[in-house]
């Protein structure tokens, strides 16, 4: 038999004869042979196979991101393929080339905060890559995003903090560069102009996210005798790590010092005091960048149209910042 009277009775092709289909697929069987799905794709022009390129894949946000995209993925017939970074500048260039090697059809992407030149993406959505960030993106790239209203998120938390008469506020940042550390200090900056407390330039800590540097910074307060009234970071780790130092040394929370983190991680409901944050729906910003990748992909576009979906985070308060209810 040829080839193709191979492959299309294999496919159950309704004009090859029902003995012939027969016959192939039980040699088929005895052969345990498996076509080749990829190699198929291929031949076809499309692999059904998209790429994500993620920071860090252990974190609830973007783990949840993924699952969420599965959700849309699979049902359409799409895999996924995941390259993580670990916040690398030079990991996200070079998983960005092996996903155009392996001829992924599309790929969608949350920025490394290594990353300060975009050259690389640039270069994808000129060669006719279609891009779809989420969370973290850069305005200079024209490709879809789905992100997170972190302005409002930030300005919100800050306001709550101040309704709850906290006025030297400390402000855990992220890198600057990186659209959501950024958005979120203007908002936390944005509601103390509002509400006329004055912003002090030692006010904002710089590149203060994780657990460890959290305690660090809270340490170095105790030791200068230094305590603002409240913190709010831009992340659940570091206000996680300040929270525990606080505790250690007898400083009541949230009495004596409110804290409150962004992102709504696991552990913030069960640390004692619970601790007030924000929810940022990772599920369904996952839900939403399959989709318009998968929407960009299927349907034809002009090229150069671009376009945006926003979440607003949630916030969540609990007793690390209720020092009405506590008194």
């Amino acid at each position: 038999m040829s080839a193709s009277t191979v492959s299309r009775a294999l496919g159950n092709y309704p004009r090859i004869s029902k003995k012939t289909r027969e016959l192939v697929q039980q040699t088929a069987r005895e052969l345990n042979y498996r076509p080749n799905q990829l190699a198929s794709n291929l031949r076809k022009g499309k692999g059904k196979l998209i790429g994500v390129i993620i920071p860090r894949i252990n974190r609830h946000f973007f783990s949840h991101a993924i699952a969420g995209m599965e959700t849309i993925t699979n049902p359409s017939g799409y895999n996924l393929m995941i390259c993580q970074t670990n916040e690398d500048a030079e990991s996200e260039q070079q998983s960005l080339q092996t996903l155009i090697g392996n001829r992924v059809d599309g790929i969608i992407v949350s920025m490394a905060s290594g990353t300060k030149n975009f050259s690389h993406f640039e270069q994808a959505v000129n060669e006719g890559v279609p891009l779809v960030f989420f969370d973290r993106y850069n305005e200079q790239v024209e490709a879809d995003r789905v992100v997170n209203d972190n302005f409002s998120g930030a300005y919100e938390v800050t306001k709550h903090l101040i309704d709850q008469g906290y006025k030297r506020i400390v402000h855990f940042a992220g890198p600057q560069h990186i659209n959501v550390y950024f958005h979120r200090y203007l908002g936390y900056k944005k509601a103390l102009e509002e509400s006329g407390l004055y912003f002090e330039p030692d006010f904002l800590v710089s590149d203060c996210l994780t657990r460890a540097r959290g305690e660090s910074i809270a340490q170095k307060m105790i030791d200068d005798a230094n305590l603002p009234d409240a913190i709010f970071s831009a992340s659940d780790y570091s206000a996680l790590g300040a929270l525990l130092v606080f505790k250690k040394n007898g400083i009541k929370i949230p009495q004596q010092l409110g804290i409150a983190g962004f992102a709504n991680e696991p552990f913030t409901e069960f640390v004692d005091p619970p601790m007030t944050t924000l929810e940022q729906f990772s599920e369904e910003i996952g839900q939403s960048a399959a989709r318009m990748l998968i929407d960009r992909l299927e349907n034809a576009h002009p090229k150069k149209y671009t376009s945006t979906v926003s979440f607003k985070p949630k916030l969540i308060v609990r007793d690390s910042t209720l020092r009405t209810k506590n008194k």
